[in-house]
Order: C-alpha cells, then structure tokens, then sequence
C-alpha cells in the first residue's frame, strides 16, 4: 500500500526510514501546539480551541502535503503569521478576532488562484532577493521584541519608550534559563531541543511553585466550539483589512514557498530537467491556510524545520504521513499545553527570531538601492509594531529610489504593482 501510495522504490526510501524521518521533523516543529495558542489567546481566542485548531490544522495541512504532493514536509500555523494576526490585525488594527480569521480565509482563497494561475511564482521571481531576506529579518526582530516583552526582560518606559526590566525577576531568569538550554541543546544537535527547553522551564516553574501541575497528562481533546466556524468573512471586506490582506499574502507567499524550495532541494525533490511536484506542494499549502481558517487559527504554512526530516532521509509524503498522524495524537495532551506559561515560550521564539535574522546575510549591502529598502523593512517592523507596515516601506522605498537613481530598468512590475497598492493605502488612509 505505501509503495503504491509514495513510490518509495522510485524515491530509494523505505517505510522504515520515512516513519523514522516523520517523527524527527515532529520533534522539530511540534513547539507551536505550545506557543501558538500562547499568541493568540492574547488576540482573545479561547485557549484549548486554539491548541485544538493547531494540532487539526496542522494534521489535515500535512495530510493534504503527502497525498496530493507526495513530499516530506510538515505544516501547521506558522510563526511570524501568528504574530501578524494578533499583534498587527487585533490588537494594532482593533479587529476582532473573528473578522481576523476571515481575513486568513480570504488570504488562502486569493493564494489558491495566485498559485493555480501562475500569479504566485511570476511575483516570487518578481520581488528582490534583498526585500525577500529583510522581511524574515524584520519578523525574526519583530519575534524577538513580542518575546522578550512578555518574559518582562523588556518593559515599557515614560522616558525611553522601552528599557531593561528587572533580570531578577521569575519570569526573566526562567526564559533565560529556558535560552540556554534551546541553544545548548541545538549545539549539540539534540531533535527537539526547542520543545524539551519549553517543557524544562514549565517543569522548573511547577516544582519552584510558580507554575500549577497539571490534573493530568493525558485527557480527551478540549472542544473546538468556541473557534470552529467563526470566522467572520463580511467583516474582513471592509476596507482596512484589504490592506491588511494584501501584506498577509505577501507574507504567506515568501514564507511558505521559500521553505518548500528549500526542502525539496536538501531532499533533491526538484532535480534540473526533470518534471516535479513543486506545484502540487504550492497547492497544498494554499488549502491548508484555508482549513486553519475554518478550525480557527491563523494561516498555516510549510515548516522550515521539516529539512530535519529531510536530512534524515525522508523523501516522500510517507514522512508527512507519519508528522500529521504524531500531531493528532498531540490532541490527547491539552493539559500539558494549557500550564506552559508565557515566560516558558518566550525562549522559543527568541530562538526561532535569532534563526530568522540569518536572512540579513542575504542582502546585498554593497548596493545602496537595494541595503536601504532592506534595512528599512528590518527596522520598521519591530519599531511600528506593524509587519505591514515595513512591508509598506520596504517596497515604497525600494520603488522610489530605484526610479530617481536610474535603476528602474531594475524593477519588475510586481514589485511596482506592491508599492503602488501600499502608497493608495495611505494616500486615502
């Protein structure tokens, strides 16, 4: 049956080695049925709904990967994307919740007729390196601010804006501990070192007192109720979150089809020459954003971490297979997710935030038309709060001073149609 399924002999696997892959990337990814309710509880969502929504969404998003794409790499909701939907939408834009979700329906619905039209890759190929690489920077410090202000080691001040809170406190020395261990445990090549460094800190915060055990380990999956079918799709028309959908997209484009070009070259899924499922795969994560938005969670999208699988030999939909079963059964741990505090998260995504920022590598600093636009999207996100609004500037910038130095021979119309919907957003804001 597996043969017949993923052509294993073709792609010089075994079922062994797949299932073996499957369960190291879930060991990879599997922190965000932690930290992804942690983030969008703060949007107001209900807290066991959200963990539920995840484990569902990521469970038929990797379902969809193995069976229409045929390829080892695991989906759920995807950091960054999470942030964008709380901070940005909710809380920055005052949209509830509800229309928020509708806004991730519509995102997955307009991806699917980018992708299936051809759209999506004429704007990939369309839209400079530098401003690519800068958005992950600017999200990975964006990342990075939101964790370090909930561990309380960055606090806000009258006189600065933002300084240094008490180090000393619980909830700083937790996170930093829980910093440690992630980054010794990654060193030392250790599957899983971001999960194990959340479950230590919550583990050390329950028997210093500062975190409640548990009832149980185990127990039936809370219910999905309070987020299934909520979105609210006549809300998110409204005008403000057009503009607000169009950064999502963008977002969703760069995020998922950079990482699925990433693994399925480790992988050699895409060999010159040869025919390939690149765009099945396209595909299969622009449905996946749209069944988040049904659960009810914010836009799911391929993992990086699934290269771990790769590196461990998987090569076809079988390792998906194995990851989508694993985060099913995660449903049966709610009450281990529901205890992990905040602080215990935060390391996570300081981590994921110093992986992100690698991306500044890719810049071309010795260009100035192109290090300025980038270094602009860098800084404005985190210091606007607003992954839309350094998306704005990122391609205004880049467009405009393109065309007053005479490179606009270097513009493709993509990145000019982008400019120009962000400058009409706040002509008429």
């Amino acid at each position: 049956m597996f043969e017949r399924l993923f052509k294993l002999r073709e792609h010089n696997t075994s079922v062994r080695t797949e299932i073996v892959a499957g369960i190291t990337t879930f060991l990879t990814m599997s922190y965000i049925i932690i930290v992804n309710p942690n983030i969008l509880t703060t949007a107001g969502m209900d807290h066991d709904a959200v963990f539920v929504a995840t484990c569902l969404a990521a469970f038929v998003g990797t379902l969809v990967m193995a069976f229409v794409a045929n390829w080892p790499i695991g989906m759920a909701p995807g950091m960054g994307l999470n942030a964008f939907f709380t901070y940005n939408i909710v809380i920055g834009a005052n949209f509830t919740w509800e229309q928020a979700l509708g806004a991730v329906f519509i995102s997955g619905l307009l991806f699917i007729i980018l992708t299936v039209s051809g759209i999506r890759s004429w704007i990939v190929q369309g839209i400079p390196i530098s401003l690519r690489s800068a958005i992950v920077a600017g999200i990975g410090l964006f990342l990075g601010f939101i964790a370090l202000s909930s561990a309380k080691i960055v606090v806000e001040s009258p006189a600065t804006l933002v300084t240094l809170g008490d180090v000393k406190s619980p909830e700083a020395m937790f996170a930093i501990l829980g910093f440690l261990i992630i980054v010794m445990l990654e060193t030392l090549r250790v599957r899983g070192a971001i999960l194990l460094g959340i479950l230590a800190v919550t583990v050390l915060s329950i028997f210093t007192g500062h975190t409640a055990a548990p009832e149980s380990i185990v127990s039936l999956p809370p219910s999905l109720a309070p987020t299934f079918l909520k979105l609210d799709i006549a809300g998110a028309l409204h005008y403000g979150l057009a503009y607000i959908i169009l950064a999502l997209i963008l977002v969703e484009i760069f995020d998922a089809t950079g990482t699925l070009l990433g693994v399925a070259k480790r992988a050699n899924l895409i060999e010159e020459g040869k025919p390939n499922r690149l765009n099945r795969a396209l595909f299969a994560d622009s449905t996946a954003i749209m069944a988040g938005s049904l659960l009810g969670t914010s836009s799911t999208t391929a993992y990086a971490e699934s290269v771990a699988g790769a590196q461990a030999g998987g090569r076809t939909g079988l390792t998906a297979l194995t990851i989508a079963i694993l985060f099913l059964l995660a449903l049966f741990f709610a009450p281990i997710a529901k205890i992990v505090p905040a602080y215990a998260t935060a390391p996570a995504l300081v981590f994921v935030a110093c992986l992100m920022l690698r991306e500044v590598g890719e810049i071309n600093w010795e260009d100035v038309t192109e290090s300025v636009p980038a270094a602009l999207t860098v800084v404005s996100i985190p210091l606007t709060y607003s992954i839309a609004t350094g998306l704005a500037f990122g391609f205004i910038s880049y467009a405009i001073i393109k065309l007053v130095t005479g490179r606009w021979r270097d513009l493709h119309p993509a990145t000019v149609i982008v400019a120009a919907l962000f400058i009409t957003k706040f002509a008429f804001d």
